[in-house]
Parts: structure tokens; C-alpha cells; sequence
């Protein structure tokens, strides 16, 4: 049965509940107490109702959507925020492992000897090996370890009864939770390592116009599936066309995203003077209003 209680509500009497029975939580700069909180919200009965339903399935958009917050706090040099935000995607972080614990198949310290293993062993130029950092190989021992590791990772996979019985392909370790402007340049950047890629930027312009024209033969159509994977490839194209002029698509967005969001804000702004709404106001006034905010900075 999934509850149907506030979750905020639900987690506060469950804290309260932890203080009625003197376990009392106070704030700490260590790790452990972080851990003991989870551990108590996820605990039956005395736990938070909320908390103890979710699955690594229900949290996923949650860590998704903090990791997004945290690239935010950085996009407006918001250093507070930022301390605000990497806290909650390290809870994202325990919370995973606490599940995984509850399952008896890892914990956050077997999370935290894995990425520490990672980076060591990635990084012999920086811990051990000084005739890697002196012939500046440290790039290519990165490939080479990371090539090391993914062969390690099947064999793991295979052992453990995790691999399936489909040969893997060249793009299928591309995370397929990526958002899917991130998975499209990801996707493009590993089928350019084998060569398969545009020599130039200018011929994607060719390409694109090409996709807009099919594009508008399929909305001519009205067949809207069509329609939907011509407009697929016309963002598959525009985002290989920022790949080869060195723009990240994300950021890119994320720019015209706040541009449109600061001109709108002046139109909403312009009509309250008037005293005059956004409902009320014509297409006209806020076109106008529109061309004006494109000349302020």
C-alpha cells in the first residue's frame, strides 16, 4: 500500500517520534551522522513513512533533479547555495547506498573504497608512478586504465550473472539515463574516437536544412510519429553541429533558457506599470514589449 500521508509531515513524526524515545539527532560534520539519519528514516515503523517506501526506481528522479539544482547554484555563482545543494545530492548518494545495505548487496564505505580505488589507479601519475607525470602520459594511461577497468567491470558482470546474453555494442556503456542532449553528444563523441564523425562544421549546416525539410514534409503529412523522429533528428544534428563549434548543448539551452525567461519577466513587468496582465495584454503589446527587452542588456 503506498501512503498517502505529506512527506514533509510524515519525516517530522518520525523525528519527533526519535525524540520521544531520547534519540535525539543533532547536526554533524561527519559522515556517520549522515548515515545514522538515513538509517533511522529508513527504519519500519519508527521511520519516515515517505522514506522507507521508495525504491532506487522512485529516488532516481530525485537524483536527477539535485544534480541539476547543484548546476544551477554554479550557473549563478551562488557559492551558498552551492554548499545547500551538494549536501542534497550527497543524501541522494546515501540514500542509494542505504537501500543497497538494506539488500545486503553494498554500502556507502563499499561506495566510497570504490571510486577511491578508481581514482588512485587512474591517477599513477599523481600517486606513485612520477615517470608517467614526467612524460606527460596522463591522458593516454587514463584510456588505458579506464579500458583496464570496463574489461575488469565485464568479467565482474559475468561472474555475477548480471551480463545478458547480447554481445555488448561500441555506444551501449552510454548511460541511457542521460538526458538526451547529454546522451546524443556523448553518443557522437565515442562514434568520433573511431572516425565516424564530420571532418568540419560547415557541411552539418547542409545536414541540418536537410532535416528541416524533411521535417516540413512530414508535418505537411500530418503523420505524427514521423513528425516527432524528423524533429528527433533535427536536435540529433543541431547538437553534433555544437559539438564540432565546441558549444555544450546544455549550456547553450540553459543560456537562451534564461534569456527567454528575463525578456518575458520584462514584458510581465512593462504591463504592471500599465496595470495591465499578462492575460489581458494582446499579442501585439507583447511583441513589442518583446523587441524592447531585446535591446536591454
Amino acid at each position: 500500500m503506498l501512503w498517502t500521508i505529506d512527506p514533509v509531515f510524515a519525516c517530522e513524526m518520525a523525528v519527533r517520534s526519535d525524540l520521544a524515545y531520547g534519540r535525539a539527532m543533532k547536526p554533524s560534520r561527519e559522515i556517520t551522522r549522515l548515515l545514522d539519519i538515513m538509517a533511522a528514516l529508513r527504519t519500519p515503523v519508527t521511520g519516515c513513512p515517505w522514506d522507507i517506501e521508495q525504491d532506487f526506481k522512485s529516488i532516481a528522479p530525485y537524483t536527477l533533479e539535485e544534480a541539476f539544482e547543484v548546476i544551477d547554484a554554479i550557473e549563478r555563482n551562488d557559492i551558498d547555495d552551492l554548499r545547500e545543494e551538494l549536501g542534497d545530492l550527497l543524501l541522494q548518494v546515501v540514500f542509494h547506498a542505504r537501500m543497497a545495505e538494506e539488500m545486503k548487496a553494498f554500502d556507502f564505505g563499499d561506495v566510497v573504497q570504490a571510486i577511491t580505488h578508481k581514482m588512485i589507479r587512474r591517477h599513477p601519475h599523481v600517486f606513485g608512478d612520477e615517470n608517467a607525470r614526467g612524460a606527460g602520459m596522463a591522458k593516454g594511461m587514463w584510456d588505458k586504465i579506464k579500458a583496464e577497468e570496463k574489461a575488469e567491470r565485464r568479467e565482474r558482470r559475468a561472474a555475477l550473472q548480471l551480463e545478458t546474453a547480447e554481445p555488448s555494442g561500441f555506444l551501449d556503456d552510454i548511460p541511457q539515463g542521460f538526458p538526451s542532449l547529454m546522451r546524443a553528444l556523448k553518443l557522437q563523441q565515442k562514434a568520433a574516437k573511431v572516425g565516424f564523425d564530420w571532418s568540419e562544421a560547415l557541411p552539418i549546416l547542409d545536414k541540418i536544412e536537410e532535416e528541416i525539410a524533411e521535417l516540413r514534409h512530414e508535418i505537411s503529412i500530418g503523420d505524427q510519429q514521423k513528425t516527432e523522429e524528423e524533429y528527433g533528428d533535427l536536435l540529433f544534428a543541431m547538437v553534433n553541429l555544437g559539438r564540432h563549434l565546441k558549444l555544450e548543448p546544455e549550456s547553450a539551452l540553459r543560456g537562451t533558457n534564461e534569456k527567454f525567461r528575463t525578456r518575458f519577466h520584462y514584458i510581465e513587468r512593462k504591463l504592471t506599470e500599465r496595470q495591465q496582465s499578462l492575460e489581458d495584454a494582446t499579442l501585439d503589446e507583447m511583441e513589442a514589449l518583446w523587441s524592447e527587452a531585446k535591446t536591454k542588456k
